[in-house]
C-alpha cells in the first residue's frame, strides 16, 4: 500500500432486545441486524452496541452544523493522580449517564445537565493509588430491576442503577471473588479486569487480567453464580492441550482477554480476543512453554449459552511479541457477490485487519505465510512460519528502514541512525534478543483499545492508529535453585520488566518507584505489593510476609542496586524481560519519520482505503502533519460525523466528515481524552460527550472529568 503522505462499558442491550426473537445460539439469518449494531437516543454498550461498532443512528448534529457544536456542561470526579488514566467510556441509559473514574468510583449524572445523581465508591474510603485502567460499566435491566455491573481488583459487583446501592442479593453481599473458580489456589493469583465483559440474557460474560490464567467465566447478573466456564489454557482432554506442556495447565498464566469481549446476541455468540500465552515477561520468552500454546493470541468463537468453543483462529503460534488483538473485534456486515455475509473484523497491534465469516470463522480475504526468523536465546523454539492477512494491506508501516528514521532534524537523524546500528532489525517476526530488536508497529501498536468504528451505511471501518517503533530486549538471569529467593532477586524477576533494572520505569505508564516514599505512605506500599493494581499482579499467594517487606524495603531505598544477571547461557538461566522502551530520538519523539499517528477508512467490501490522514500533533512543533501517540477510539453517525479524541498531547477533539475525512470541527480540552465519546440524545436533543482526564502526557496535570457537547 502506498500511504498518502500525509476514543468500559459493557457490550450489552437491554435485556428486551436481547431475548428478541432472534436470540437463539448460531441462526443463519444474514444482513443488517439494527438492534445490535447500531445505538439511538441511549449509548447502553460499551462501544455503542453489542457488535461493538461505534455507530449511532443519530443526526441531528450533522456535516452541516457540527461546527456551532459547543459545551453543554461539564463534570469532575476529582478522581484525576499522576499515576491513573482515565480510560473509561460512558454508558447512557434513559438520560443517565454512568461511568468509572480514574480510582474506580462509579458515577450516575443526569446525562442532559451533568448534575450528579448518586456516587458509589467501592473502596469504600480507602485510599486508592496505582494505575486501574476502568474502562467503564455494564447496564442490565428487568422491568424496574436495573443494575450497573462493574469491577474493583478481584471484585465484580453490583449496585442499583437508579439509587447507586449495593445489591446484597448478588454474590456475597454484592461483591463476586473472582480469583475463585480458576483451578488454582486462589491465593496464588491476582486478578484485575480492566474492560469490560458481555450482558447475554442473564449472564454477564467477562475475562480478566494479571498473574492468572485468562479464562472466560458467565455469571448469573442476579446472583453472581458461576453459569460456565473456558479454559483459555486447555486442560487435560480439551481441544488444544497438546498444543502445550503436559502440566502447564497447572501453572501457565495469560490467554487473558484483557481488551473486552464482543457478542453477536442473535447468533449466541461471544467472541474472545485472547492475548498471548504468557504475563510478565513470559509475554518475550517462551523456552518453557514450548508448543503453539492454544488459546494465546487468537480470536475464539463460544456459543454464550454454554461455553463450548464454535470456531477459532490463532494470530500468532507460540507469540513471543506480544502480538495479541488490543481490542474488541467488530461485528460487521461484508457485501461479496450481491449477498450480505455476517463477519467479524478484528485489528491488531501490528497493523493489519482480519476479517472472518462470523459463523463458521472462514477467512473472507486471502491470507499469506510468512517465515520467521531464529532466535538466538537459548533453548527458545519458534513457530518456523506465521500466516498474515494478504489483504487488506496494513494500515500501519511493517518495516524500520534508514530511509523510514526520523527526519526531524539532522541531529535527531544522526542519533537513532547509530542506535539503529546497535539493534537486531530483520523485519517482522524478528525475535526478541539480548542486544534488543526493533518492533514496529510497537508494542502499543498499531491499534490499540479504543478499536475500529464501522459504518453500516457505507461498509466503512475507520481505525485510528500509532506508528512508533519500539525495542525488545531479554537479559539473562540466574534461576533460584534453592532457598527463599531474596528481595533483589524477587524484584529483577517480576518487577523490573515494568519498572527497569534502574527502578527509573516508564513513565506514565510504569512510574518510577525512585523516590516512591515521597509519593505512598509507608503501609501502601506493602498493601499495592500484596494486592497488585492496574496492570502490576498481586502477589499476596505468591510471596511471604517476610519477603514482601524485604521487597518493600529494597523499592522504597533509592540507592543504585546491580541486577542479579549472567552472560552465560546454561539451564539455571532465565531470559527476563528489559522493559517497555521507546524508540525514540535524543528529544523524546519518535525515531520513526512521521506521520507518527494516523486515521484510515478502509471499506471492507472492497479491502481498499478510501482516505487515510495524519492524525493529532505535538504544538511545540507547530505542524499539523506530525501525527501522534492517540489512545481511545472513534464513533460514526448517520449524520455524516466520525467524531474522535484520542490525541495524547494536543488535548483536542475532533469531527470529520465520514465519507472525505475532512476536519470539520475541534475544541481543546483542559486534558487529552484516551477513551472512546459516546452520542445520544434526551428529550430529542442530542449529545456528544468525551472523557477529559489524560494520563499518557507526563508533561501535563491529569484530571477526571466529562465534557458533553451539543448544538445551541
Amino acid at each position: 500500500m502506498k500511504r498518502i503522505a500525509i476514543a468500559v462499558a459493557c457490550a450489552l442491550l437491554a435485556s428486551s432486545q436481547v431475548q428478541g426473537p432472534n436470540a437463539q445460539a448460531h441462526s443463519s439469518a444474514t444482513g443488517a441486524e439494527p438492534s445490535s449494531q447500531a445505538s439511538s437516543a441511549d449509548w447502553a454498550v460499551y462501544h455503542g452496541n453489542p457488535h461493538g461498532t461505534h455507530y449511532s443512528t443519530l443526526d441531528q448534529i450533522n456535516t452541516k452544523n457540527v461546527k456551532r457544536l459547543r459545551v453543554a456542561w461539564t463534570f469532575e470526579t476529582g478522581d484525576g493522580a499522576p499515576t491513573n488514566d482515565m480510560e473509561g467510556d460512558t454508558i447512557v441509559v434513559k438520560g443517565r449517564m454512568y461511568f468509572a473514574s480514574p480510582k474506580g468510583r462509579i458515577f450516575s449524572l443526569n446525562a442532559a445537565t451533568g448534575t450528579q445523581n448518586w456516587v458509589y465508591d467501592p473502596a469504600e474510603g480507602a485510599p486508592v493509588s496505582g494505575n486501574g485502567r476502568l474502562r467503564g460499566v455494564c447496564y442490565w435491566a428487568d422491568g424496574t430491576d436495573e443494575r450497573i455491573l462493574f469491577t474493583s481488583r478481584n471484585r465484580l459487583m453490583a449496585v442499583d442503577a437508579n439509587t447507586g446501592k449495593l445489591i446484597e442479593s448478588f454474590g456475597d453481599t454484592g461483591k463476586v471473588d473472582l480469583s475463585q473458580d480458576l483451578g488454582r489456589d486462589p491465593r496464588s493469583v491476582s486478578v484485575n479486569v480492566n474492560s469490560p465483559g458481555v450482558i447475554y440474557k442473564d449472564l454477564i460474560i467477562l475475562g480478566s487480567t494479571g498473574a492468572t490464567p485468562g479464562h472466560i467465566r458467565a455469571y448469573d447478573v442476579r446472583t453472581g453464580k458461576l453459569r460456565w466456564i473456558f479454559h483459555t489454557i486447555p486442560h487435560p482432554g480439551e481441544f488444544g492441550y497438546d498444543t502445550w506442556p503436559k502440566d502447564a495447565w497447572k501453572t501457565a498464566n495469560g490467554a487473558n482477554a484483557w481488551s473486552g469481549l464482543s457478542l453477536d446476541p442473535e447468533r449466541g455468540i461471544v467472541y474472545l480476543p485472547l492475548a498471548s500465552a504468557g504475563m510478565g515477561f513470559k509475554d518475550f520468552y517462551g523456552a518453557d512453554r514450548e508448543g503453539n500454546t492454544l488459546f494465546g493470541t487468537s480470536l475464539v468463537a463460544l456459543d454464550a449459552n454454554t461455553g463450548k468453543r464454535l470456531w477459532h483462529h490463532q494470530f500468532v503460534e507460540h507469540d513471543v511479541w506480544d502480538r495479541d488483538p488490543p481490542t474488541p473485534p467488530t461485528l460487521v456486515t461484508v457485501r461479496r457477490d450481491g449477498r450480505d455475509i455476517p463477519a467479524v473484523a478484528q485489528i491488531m497491534k501490528y497493523g493489519f485487519v482480519w476479517v472472518f465469516d462470523r459463523v463458521t470463522g472462514e477467512n473472507l480475504f486471502p491470507v499469506q505465510e510468512v517465515s520467521v526468523f531464529p532466535s538466538t536465546i537459548p533453548g527458545e523454539k519458534l513457530a518456523t512460519r506465521q500466516t498474515l492477512p494478504a489483504a487488506p494491506e496494513p494500515f500501519a508501516r511493517q518495516r524500520l528502514t534508514e530511509e523510514t528514521l526520523t527526519q526531524r532534524t539532522p541531529a535527531a537523524n544522526a542519533a537513532v541512525r547509530a542506535h539503529l546500528a546497535t539493534l537486531s532489525n530483520r523485519g517482522r517476526f524478528d525475535p526478541p534478543s539480548l542486544e534488543g530488536t526493533v518492533i514496529f508497529p510497537g508494542l502499543d501498536g498499531g491499534g490499540e483499545y479504543g478499536g475500529a468504528a464501522w459504518d453500516p451505511e457505507t461498509g466503512i471501518l475507520y481505525i485510528n492508529s500509532n506508528e512508533q517503533a519500539y525495542i525488545l530486549q531479554l537479559r539473562a538471569q540466574v534461576k533460584k535453585t534453592s532457598g527463599e529467593a531474596s528481595a533483589a532477586e524477587i524484584y529483577n524477576a517480576s518487577c523490573a520488566g515494568c519498572h527497569g533494572v534502574d527502578r527509573k520505569g516508564n513513565p506514565p505508564s510504569f512510574p518510577a518507584l525512585l523516590g516512591l516514599t515521597k509519593r505512598m505512605a509507608s503501609q501502601q506500599i506493602p498493601q499495592m505489593i500484596a494486592h497488585g493494581s492496574g496492570r502490576m499482579p498481586g502477589f499476596e499467594g505468591s510471596l511471604s510476609k517476610t519477603q514482601i517487606d524485604g521487597l518493600t524495603t529494597y523499592i522504597s531505598d533509592d540507592n543504585s542496586k546491580p541486577a542479579t544477571t549472567t552472560d552465560n547461557a546454561s539451564e539455571n538461566v532465565d531470559y527476563v524481560f528489559q522493559g517497555y522502551t521507546k524508540f525514540l530520538d535524543p528529544d523524546g519523539y519518535p525515531a520513526v519519520s512521521t506521520p507518527w499517528g494516523t486515521l484510515n477508512a478502509l471499506n471492507l467490501n472492497t479491502g481498499r482505503y478510501v482516505w487515510q490522514i495524519p492524525f493529532g500533533d505535538y504544538p511545540e512543533l507547530n505542524d499539523p502533519t506530525t501525527g501522534s501517540e492517540n489512545y481511545g477510539g472513534g464513533i460514526v453517525t448517520k449524520g455524516g460525523i466520525f467524531f474522535i479524541a484520542a490525541t495524547v498531547y494536543d488535548n483536542k477533539v475532533r469531527a470529520f466528515d465520514k465519507l472525505t475525512g475532512k476536519l470539520l470541527w475541534e475544541d481543546t480540552m483542559p486534558t487529552s481524552s484516551i477513551a472512546t465519546p459516546s452520542t445520544y440524545a434526551v428529550n430529542g436533543k442530542q449529545y456528544f460527550a468525551v472523557s477529559s482526564g489524560g494520563g499518557k502526557n507526563p508533561k501535563l496535570k491529569v484530571g477526571g472529568g466529562i465534557i458533553a457537547y451539543a448544538l445551541p
